[in-house]
């Protein structure tokens, strides 16, 4: 999907900057101002949770010159590939600084861009003629708007498929992910592209200028956003280091059943949200272990009885509830231990307990060994122990993300 996605839309960019070059801008100065609005947003790009490549201005310059019906007084008549030429070339002109330093962009996400304006222009364009629409006016604002919708769908069907590509989860979960942390970005762009749009029809390209800087706020809440995910899991993974660093863990234990983790919890479903504690858990499973006297030989909680597992899972629990802020993680690192059916009147445990339970076993019995017999007999161990300790189905996940490593 990604070749193909960056394939067809790098050729579509192409051609419509070659024929422009040939045939001429209509409005060169116009489409200099959005060339270059569109350039500055590109090069103050921000990476959003969820390695989501996000250009708020640049975005928006781009929808709003494809919805363009009039400067003022004059209306604006250009085809459907200029504004595609326009874009891609304010596009690359952003992405030049980056590139230069080694800041490479996701080129998927630069296509998804560029698909977006691409969307518009042959959707938009022939209508203004068509309809003849010169000004602002109920109809124009509602196809705007519809359109602005169906082509934020269309990006957000393609995100996900994507991210059901890179992650190996299901197309519908990674839908539904996708809407959930588009949506308040997907409208305040789009919003704002329609805005411009409508705006320089009234006040001209000073409208462009105008409507711009409300982005400017919301990208400086976007990044600050990013900044605490990205801070809470640095301190998460620092944490997770201290049973390493004191030797209560093998080197290395906390993160590869984090990376277990979060892959079966991708194979079986899990949300965005549910992945994010899942990992913070697997990451600090241990942590519990820095109340015992002696270390547990090698680390390996799975080889600690039934009680002393529950006593450092119930102690990891109350030092990650001490932040105030991860009491779901901490839920899922307390009931990690128990069996299948669950311990007292609680009833099974969390899906995410369950999976820590297979993946922490898994990396005890294994550690950084890669021998693929090894693998397969311990493989082979959980299972038989699936019909009171481990969850079949967490099993069966391990063995397909193991089969893919």
């Amino acid at each position: 999907m990604r070749a193909v996605l960056v394939g067809s839309v790098g050729a579509g960019a192409l051609a419509a900057v070659g024929w422009t070059a040939v045939t001429g801008f209509t409005g060169p100065y116009t489409a200099l101002a959005f060339c270059l609005v569109i350039a500055v947003g590109e090069l103050a790009r921000i990476t959003l949770p969820g390695h989501r490549e996000l250009a708020p201005i640049a975005s928006a310059g781009a929808i709003s010159y494809s919805l363009l019906l009039s400067l003022g007084d004059q209306p604006v008549l250009y085809p459907a590939w200029q504004v595609v030429a326009v874009v891609a070339l304010g596009v690359a002109l952003g992405e030049l600084p980056h590139v230069a330093v080694g800041r490479g962009p996701q080129v998927e996400g630069v296509a998804r861009r560029v698909l977006v304006a691409m969307l518009l222009a042959v959707t938009f364009r022939p209508l203004v003629e068509g309809l003849s629409l010169v000004g602002p006016s109920a109809t124009a604002t509602l196809l705007m708007a519809a359109l602005v919708v169906l082509a934020w769908l269309a990006d957000t069907m393609v995100a996900a498929v994507l991210r059901a590509e890179r992650l190996r989860t299901r197309v519908l979960v990674a839908v539904g992910d996708e809407i959930r942390a588009q949506s308040a970005a997907g409208a305040a762009i789009g919003s704002s592209g329609v805005l411009i749009a409508l705006a320089c029809t009234v006040t001209g390209l000073v409208g462009l200028l105008v409507f711009t800087a409300p982005l400017l706020v919301s990208q400086v809440a976007f990044r600050r956003h990013a900044e605490v995910r990205r801070t809470y899991l640095e301190t998460v993974r620092a944490l997770s280091r201290v049973t390493e660093v004191g030797g209560y863990v093998e080197n290395g234990h906390s993160r590869r059943v984090g990376h277990l983790a979060r892959a079966v919890g991708c194979e079986l479903g899990l949300v965005e949200a549910q992945l994010l504690e899942l990992e913070y858990a697997a990451l600090m499973h241990d942590i519990g272990q820095l109340s015992l006297r002696e270390p547990i030989a090698g680390g390996a909680t799975v080889l600690a009885s039934p009680r002393e597992q529950r006593r450092i899972a119930e102690l990891g629990s109350a030092i990650i509830r001490e932040t105030g802020v991860l009491d779901n993680v901490a839920e899922l690192v307390r009931r990690q231990c128990e069996p299948l059916d669950g311990d007292g009147d609680e009833g099974v445990p969390p899906l995410g307990s369950r999976i820590i339970k297979v993946a922490n076993a898994f990396d005890d019995l294994v550690g950084g060994n890669s021998d693929e017999e090894r693998r397969a007999a311990v493989l082979e161990r959980l299972r038989m122990d699936t019909d009171s300790e481990y969850d079949p189905r967490v099993v069966d996940a391990l063995a397909v993300v193991l089969g893919r490593l």
